[in-house]
C-alpha cells in the first residue's frame, strides 16, 4: 500500500523527519527499559513530507534515540531510502552523519549547544526544520489508539505489532 501510494506521489521521501517518543510500560515486560519517568518503550518514527510513516521502530526506553535511528531507517515500508533526513539536536553526530551518508541520506539536524566542531550547515537547510512538527503529529494520531497509547503488552512484538497496525490505518485513510 506504501509503494502505491508513492507511485501516486501521495509520499514523499524528498524529505523525511525523525523523532522518538516514550511510551509507558505499566506491567514491564520485554524491551521495556527503566528511565526517570519508569518503565517504558521508546517508539521511533520516520515521517514523509506530509506526516504519513515511512518507518517505526521500538525498543527499550533507556538507549538514547541517536543510536536507533540505523535500525529505524532500515525498518521502512518502502523500499526506497529517504533523500534527507530532519531531526532535533539529539541527532547531531558526525557518526550518523557519515553512516547515513554512506546509505544516501542527507542528515539535517541543528547543532547541540555544547558541540566542539563548528561544522556549521548553512542556512538553507535549516530551513528544513521548522516542519518537524510534522512527525509530533504523527504521534498524536497514534496516541488517539488505546493500545498505543500505554504498552499493556509484555513481548515487544507484539506492540511493534500494534504500532505498525496504527500507521496502517492512518496510512488507509489517506489512500481512500
Amino acid at each position: 500500500m506504501a509503494e502505491d501510494l508513492r507511485s501516486r506521489a501521495k509520499l514523499d521521501l524528498s524529505e523525511c523527519f525523525i523523532d522518538g517518543t516514550f511510551v509507558s510500560a505499566k506491567k514491564g515486560g520485554f524491551s521495556a527499559g527503566k528511565t526517570k519517568r519508569g518503565k517504558g518503550t521508546k517508539t521511533m518514527a520516520v515521517v514523509d513530507g506530509h506526516g504519513l510513516p515511512v518507518a517505526v521502530h521500538i525498543a527499550s526506553a533507556s538507549p538514547h534515540g541517536l543510536t536507533l535511528v540505523p535500525d529505524t531507517v532500515a525498518g521502512r515500508i518502502v523500499s526506497a531510502s529517504p533523500e534527507r533526513l530532519i531531526g532535533d539536536n539529539a541527532y547531531d553526530s558526525d557518526e550518523l552523519d557519515a553512516e547515513l551518508t554512506h546509505r544516501g541520506i542527507e542528515v539535517i539536524a541543528t547543532h547541540r549547544a555544547n558541540r566542539t566542531h563548528s561544522l556549521t550547515q548553512g542556512g538553507r537547510p535549516l530551513r528544513r526544520y521548522k516542519r518537524r512538527w510534522k512527525v509530533e503529529r504523527l504521534f498524536a494520531w497514534l496516541q488517539h489508539f488505546r493500545r498505543i497509547l500505554l504498552r499493556h503488552e509484555y513481548h515487544a512484538a507484539n506492540f511493534l505489532g500494534f504500532v505498525q497496525l496504527g500507521c496502517l490505518l492512518i496510512l488507509m485513510r489517506q489512500y481512500f
